[in-house]
C-alpha cells in the first residue's frame, strides 16, 4: 500500500487551524506565519484530494471532508506522539531491551542485582539474562542472539571486544568438617590424595591449567565432572569430595555451608570480561546498560570481599 505523502507537521498545522478557526491564531501556535500555514493546508489539500476547509474573508470552517478527516489526522498525531516519545526514551536510554548471556553464577547471582539496581533509575528497560555454558560467550555475541556477555577471560577475533570487569582467584570449596578445611592456605600437593570434583569442562581445563607448573607426579584429577557449579558445591556439601571454583561463587556456596580456601603454588586468577560485538552498532539502551555494568560490577565485587573479610 503506497504510503500517504503529507506529514506530521502539516497534521498539526491543520488540527490548529481547524481548533481556532483562524489561520493567523494558528500560525502562533505553531510558530509559523500566516502565509506559510496557508501553503502547508494547500499542500495537505493537494496530498489528501479534498478541500479540508471553506474559506471566507470573515472565517474559516471546516469542510465535510475535513470534518471527517479530523479524527483520522488526530489519531495520526497522537501515534506519532507516542513514536517520538519512543524514540527519545530510547535514545536517552530510558526504554528498549537488553540480552545479556552469562554463564549461572553470573546469570543467577550478580546479574539479577545489576538489573536490580539499574532499573532503579531507568524502570522502562527490560534486560533479559540468558544462561548459557562459558564455552558460548563469544559466539553468542558474534552471532548477534545477545547484545553483550558477561564471563571468564576468552580469547576473542575482530568480531568481539573485551573489557575486564574483576579478577577472582580460584579457591578450594569444601564443608567444614572436611580434613582440608583445618588448613588456611593449601598448596597442591595438599590436594594430591583428596576426592575433587569440577564443575563442567570449562572447570576441568581451569585446574588442569593451575597445574601447569607440577609434574606428572603431583597433578591431580578430579575423581567426577558434572555439568553444573551447584552440583559441584552440593557434592561438597555432602562432604564426599571437594571443588574448585573462583571466590565470587560463595553467593551460592555460603549458604550451603561451605568454606573456602587459598591455592597457592601456584595461585590461578580468574579474570571476568564484558563482551561486546564490534561489527555491529549498539543500541543505546545497550550501551547504557553496559557502562552500568562495568561501573556496577567492581564496585559490587569489593562490597562483597568487604562482607565477606566482616
Amino acid at each position: 500500500m503506497k504510503l500517504p505523502h503529507f506529514s506530521s507537521r502539516q497534521l498539526d498545522t491543520f488540527a490548529a487551524v481547524a481548533e481556532l478557526r483562524s489561520f493567523t491564531a494558528a500560525a502562533k501556535r505553531v510558530s509559523l506565519t500566516a502565509s506559510a500555514v496557508s501553503q502547508m493546508i494547500a499542500e495537505l489539500e493537494t496530498a489528501v484530494g479534498f478541500r479540508l476547509f471553506d474559506r471566507s474573508t470573515r472565517k474559516v470552517t471546516l469542510s465535510s471532508a475535513g470534518k471527517e478527516f479530523l479524527a483520522s489526522a488526530h489519531t495520526a498525531l497522537r501515534h506519532m506522539r507516542l513514536a517520538e516519545a519512543a524514540a527519545a526514551d530510547i535514545r536517552n536510554r530510558a526504554a528498549g531491551v537488553v540480552r545479556v548471556a552469562a554463564p549461572m553464577v553470573i546469570a543467577s547471582v550478580i546479574l539479577p542485582e545489576a538489573i536490580s539496581t539499574y532499573q532503579q533509575r531507568q524502570p522502562n528497560v527490560v534486560v533479559r539474562i540468558h544462561d548459557v555454558a562459558v564455552e558460548q560467550l563469544i559466539d553468542s555475541v558474534t552471532s548477534g542472539d545477545v547484545d553483550l556477555a558477561i564471563g571468564p577471560d576468552r580469547a576473542v577475533g575482530n568480531e568481539v571486544t573485551r573489557v575486564a570487569l574483576f579478577s577472582s582467584p580460584w579457591v578450594l570449596w569444601c564443608a567444614s568438617s572436611h580434613p582440608l578445611a583445618k588448613h588456611r592456605r593449601l598448596r597442591w600437593s595438599d590436594l594430591k590424595d583428596q576426592p575433587l570434583v569440577a564443575a563442567g569442562r570449562d572447570h576441568e581445563l581451569s585446574v588442569a591449567k593451575m597445574q601447569l607448573s607440577l609434574s606428572d607426579e603431583e597433578r591431580i584429577t578430579p575423581v567426577e565432572v558434572v555439568g553444573n557449579i551447584s552440583t559441584a558445591l552440593g557434592i561438597a556439601r555432602s562432604g564426599l569430595a571437594a571443588t574448585l571454583a573462583p571466590a565470587y561463587v560463595q553467593a551460592l556456596a555460603k549458604p550451603l555451608g561451605l568454606i573456602q580456601r587459598r591455592v597457592i603454588d601456584p595461585e590461578t586468577i580468574r579474570h571476568v570480561c564484558l563482551y561486546q560485538p564490534t561489527q555491529r552498532v549498539a543500541s543505546p539502551t545497550a550501551e547504557g546498560f553496559s557502562e552500568h555494568i562495568i561501573e556496577w560490577l567492581p564496585r559490587w565485587i569489593r562490597t562483597s570481599q568487604t562482607r565477606k573479610r566482616k
